[in-house]
């Protein structure tokens, strides 16, 4: 069938899919091992590839501690290049007075020594390697290895794409803390035996119970929406332009509609309702611009029904009816559904001339915004 261009437009989607196939690519930053093989059924914590990095390395001014002349320094040492060390070790010794006198060198961290200079009369002393490993993040089966790099992961499960989210990848079991999509999560809601748990609230988190679930090892939290001052007051800082997930905040916030009190979408509130007691594999990192990243939460579990997304989902693009969120103001966060796309460009607010497309609000309002202002809610 052929789609006019009066009823086409792409847009980047957001999914809410209760049952899909999820694949995941798990890649070690460099060139290492890998230790699982293809096939096999993986857990959330199983370590698939591992790799060393180099330690920091570390310059001691040996010849001015020893008071040498650097070109002296290769006959004081004890140690030579390539030698591993301990903390505190003798690297370097200048004897005086037939050995009455002696004055040392010691090495400032377990390593290897790496470097003698006769022109600085520094030592450098690299920390021992550093393990670095990755592991699975998600159940299921490798279906593919990729050699000294990692592999990739099948699964099947609900798939939740958010808005914003700051924290990096953990993994809990799901307590549904609010009866309502429209309802506050608070810091009474919140209890010790909430320890590594993933909570869903409704409309808002408070700074309150964002600070208790921390101090009770809650391991993440995802809501509609929260102030954004709240979230610059449990951060310490303003929200950057780079990509968030970094943060060592000891939790992971997933928002899925915006900022302010914004109650969290039906269809995702039902899903996680269903799903409750289930355990779920988050991640918070964002990235707004090129390359765009969304925060997402990953619910496993097994169906009956092979349910597979289709590759070319997407790529159809928007048309009458589709579901749509609005992600930048003035309605920023409103969902409603695509009711036209006129052809014409037509002239916004700061004089520019766009293509834009009429919605219909959940309210019932009907709004004109530009196509680049929203994005498809994959139902």
């Amino acid at each position: 069938m052929t789609v006019s261009e009066e009823a086409y437009a792409y847009t980047p989607g957001l999914k809410i899919k209760e049952f899909m196939t999820i694949i995941k690519e798990r890649k070690l930053p460099i060139q290492g091992k890998v230790l699982v093989e293809q096939g096999e059924e993986v857990s959330y914590n199983k370590i698939i590839a591992e790799t060393l990095i180099s330690g920091d390395p570390y310059l001691v001014p040996a010849a001015v501690t020893l008071g040498i002349l650097p070109e002296s320094l290769e006959d004081c040492m004890v140690k030579k290049v390539g030698d591993s060390v301990e903390k505190d070790e003798i690297i370097a010794r200048y004897s005086m007075l037939f050995g009455l006198f002696k004055r040392d060198v010691r090495s400032p961290v377990k390593g290897a020594v790496e470097a003698i200079s006769d022109i600085t009369g520094q030592i450098i002393v690299r920390g021992a390697p550093i393990p670095v490993h990755a592991d699975a993040y998600i159940p299921g089966k490798v279906i593919k290895v990729i050699p000294r790099e990692g592999v990739v992961i099948e699964t099947k499960g609900a798939f939740i794409q958010g808005i914003f989210g700051i924290g990096g990848e953990r993994h809990g079991q799901i307590r549904v803390v609010v009866d309502k999509p429209d309802e506050i999560l608070t810091a009474d809601a919140i209890s010790s035996a909430d320890k590594e748990r993933i909570l869903v609230g409704g409309s808002i988190v408070t700074l309150e119970a964002l600070r208790k679930a921390v101090e009770l090892g809650v391991s993440g939290v995802v809501v509609g929406g929260i102030d954004s001052e709240d979230l610059k007051g449990f951060m310490g800082t303003g929200i950057g332009v780079a990509i968030t997930g970094e943060e060592e905040l000891g939790i992971t916030l997933i928002i899925t509609e915006g900022f302010g009190e914004m109650a969290m979408h039906k269809k995702t509130f039902s899903i996680f309702q269903r799903l409750n007691d289930f355990i779920a594999s988050i991640n918070g990192a964002t990235q707004i611009r090129a390359g765009v990243i969304r925060p997402e939460v990953i619910i496993p579990y097994k169906e009956k029904v092979d349910e597979v997304l289709p590759k070319d989902e997407l790529s159809a693009g928007m048309v009458p009816g589709t579901p749509i969120r609005i992600i930048r103001n003035p309605y920023f966060g409103a969902i409603g559904k695509v009711v036209g796309l006129p052809v014409e460009l037509q002239e916004v607010e700061t004089e520019s001339m766009v293509r834009v497309l009429e919605a219909e609000l959940e309210d019932g309002r009907k709004v004109i915004v530009p196509r680049a202002n929203v994005e498809i809610i994959e139902e």
